[in-house]
């Protein structure tokens, strides 16, 4: 039965969404249907966490709107996420990234980013 459930969701991967890890800041183009139109949204932030595995894989995306701090989870395969763009790459030492739910102003934004020149050494 578990080989079989296997092969059913080996379809519904998509491997090209698996560029971007913890700590990165990410533009992610969501598919939101209103009425009988549908239409592309833009969630941009730090993607705080990533869980699961597989089909069942998800990431969370942290931004401060409004000076109030807003999270969401994303389905990584999931159909109506359009694209996820990095905008900047970071250096992190950890997993999950919670301990930016209690930082304020500028600091909850702030990781330590991959500079150019280090990239260019490897």
């Amino acid at each position: 039965m578990n080989a079989v459930i296997n092969e059913i969701t080996q379809e519904q991967l998509k491997p090209e969404r698996d560029h971007f890890k913890v700590g990165d800041g990410v533009r992610v183009h969501t598919r939101v249907k209103e009425g009988n139109k549908e239409r592309i949204q833009v969630f941009a932030g730090v993607v705080i966490a990533r869980k699961g595995s597989g089909i069942h894989e998800t990431f969370t995306v942290r931004r401060i709107s409004f000076g109030e701090g807003v999270e969401r989870v994303f389905p990584v395969h999931s159909p109506s996420i359009e694209k996820v763009e990095v905008d900047r790459e970071s250096i992190t030492m950890r997993a999950r990234m919670y301990y930016l739910r209690d930082r304020i102003g500028k600091a909850a934004n702030k990781v330590k980013e991959k500079r150019i020149f280090e990239a260019q050494k490897h």
